[in-house]
């Protein structure tokens, strides 16, 4: 930060809701912050929790906590009480910066955990910072091995836990995306994710290495992102999730392609739609893969045109091996389905209080990301699902991603997440979870339509044996459905369904 601020000046770098702040600007209000923070007795290891919408508060808070040597501790903007207890806790924080909407909230919460001294708003910190920080902003930060993020994990099952990420996590995986993206001069990044997420906080670090300007939205909105990018004048942003196909299911508009993006950088592009979504928005859309635990893993170049429909994912970045294995974490052949495991760095040093389960993920000294995949004969890598989300049908097995994709093409559906379900004679079935869109009823005939389009596009045993309609679903941070959340363990789960299933078809 102190490099960017000598080479950059008065530069833009963070365009935020609520303000714009120069490289200059905020090297030195986080010098302020770091100073306020270490006279509440913050310091080198110390947890301190971070809960605001995307407003500048958040970036500065985060650089602040890490020129303080102590460890970020993201928490997301629509926790409630017991998710927000849960990662206080379990984290050991000892303080928490809060936006003025949620300072209540982190109060109220704060005061049941043990280790919390501390909860402010960034405008009480600055308040009580000192208006010159004195040598002590000067000293030497951290070292690039140590601890920066308990970034916590929000898979579909299961309690979240907290991948401890390094400094030099973090700089490697925005270094290696800017090489891959072919970083320019006149770039200009734009954000739509909370900044609580993985994506905005490397996107910051990507563009205070280049010198440019992070515009950061208030949050994701399908009607009026491609508006702010071409009111920012964006030619760089990252998707993921159901933005794709929300953006892409808006009314088209003659300004679609009125636009400066050169580069969508995205994850989970559906191969079938891939050219569609370059051909209305005229810039390039690049596969991007990795997670929390790895950072960056693959990545398609932007000049790889023939990568569009082809579902390929990318190529290791330099530093990088994946492979594909079969159970006994052997090898296997090009075309054969196994998981994806990858070594290398970045990579997070391992899971907070969870030692067996970071020596489960890195079995054989391979992180195993529980993804499904396979590499093609040009050395690309496919994704094929995940390992635990595979629905077991009798003998059979269906993968939910391939179910979703195929469920989510039909004009009325919006989302879809497949879950199993049990069942006396096949041992599970599969129940689809339904989002309709806008005007669409949910009715006998809409469920028949969907179950029918299903019918046409997959094998018997994959047809959903329920469906349900729901008015939305609960996220992750990477923007998946939380499948848990779906299955109640006290609920009947055929009850309040369509019930499609019958012995004449399956």
């Amino acid at each position: 930060m102190r490099e960017a601020a000598a080479r950059f000046g008065d530069r833009e770098f963070l365009r935020c809701p609520d303000a714009s702040l120069s490289f200059r600007q905020v090297d030195e209000d986080t010098d302020r912050l770091c100073a306020a923070m270490t006279a509440h007795g913050v310091g080198p290891g110390d947890r301190v929790a971070i809960m605001m919408d995307n407003v500048s508060g958040w970036p500065l808070g985060w650089f602040s906590v890490l020129k303080a040597g102590a460890v970020a501790v993201p928490a997301n903007a629509r926790y409630r009480e017991s998710d927000l207890e849960f990662v206080l806790r379990d984290s050991g924080a000892v303080m928490a910066l809060a936006g003025p909407e949620h300072a209540k909230l982190v109060r109220t919460v704060g005061a049941r955990v043990e280790t919390v001294r501390v909860v402010r708003t960034l405008r009480e910190l600055a308040a009580e910072a000192p208006q010159s920080p004195g040598a002590g902003a000067e000293a030497a930060g951290p070292d690039h091995s140590e601890i920066a993020n308990f970034q916590y994990t929000s898979g579909t099952t299961g309690f979240p836990k907290a991948c401890m990420l390094t400094h030099d996590y973090w700089i490697r995986t925005a270094w290696l995306v800017a090489m891959e993206a072919e970083l320019r001069t006149d770039d200009v990044v734009i954000m739509a994710q909370a900044f609580s997420y993985m994506d905005p906080q490397w996107t910051a670090l990507l563009c205070l290495m280049g010198g440019l300007p992070l515009v950061v939205l208030p949050r994701f909105s399908a009607s009026g992102f491609w508006r702010s990018a071409r009111d920012h004048g964006a030619t760089i942003t990252y998707l993921l999730g159901t933005m794709p196909m929300l953006l892409f299911r808006q009314p088209r508009a003659p300004e679609d392609r009125r636009n400066r993006m050169r580069l969508v950088l995205c994850s989970g592009i559906p191969p079938d739609m891939h050219r569609s979504f370059e051909d209305r928005w005229g810039a390039p859309w690049r596969e991007v893969y990795g997670s929390t635990e790895s950072g960056l893993d693959l990545i398609v170049a932007p000049d790889a045109v023939d990568s569009v429909g082809s579902g390929a994912i990318g190529v290791p970045p330099d530093g990088k091996e994946v492979r594909v294995v079969d159970e006994n974490g052997a090898a296997v052949p090009n075309g054969e389905v196994g998981e994806i495991v990858v070594r290398g760095k970045p990579m997070m040093t391992g899971y907070w209080n969870h030692p067996e389960a970071t020596a489960h993920a890195f079995g054989g000294g391979w992180f195993h990301t529980g993804d499904l995949g396979y590499r093609d004969p040009l050395g690309r890598f496919h994704h094929a699902g995940r390992i635990k989300d595979i629905i077991r049908r009798g003998g059979e097995n269906i993968s939910a991603a391939e179910v979703e994709s195929v469920l989510a093409r039909h004009p009325a559906v919006l989302a879809v997440a497949l879950v199993p379900v049990p069942d006396e004679l096949f041992g599970e079935v599969p129940k689809a979870f339904v989002q309709i869109r806008p005007g669409t009823p949910p009715s006998t005939d809409t469920a028949e339509s969907i179950v029918e389009h299903a019918r046409r596009h997959l094998a018997r045993f994959k047809v959903p044996a329920y469906l349900e309609f729901v008015d939305g679903f609960a996220m992750t941070p990477s923007a998946r459905v939380q499948k848990r959340e779906l299955l109640v363990p006290e609920r009947d789960q055929r009850s309040g369904s369509y019930e499609i299933a019958t012995s004449s078809w399956i």
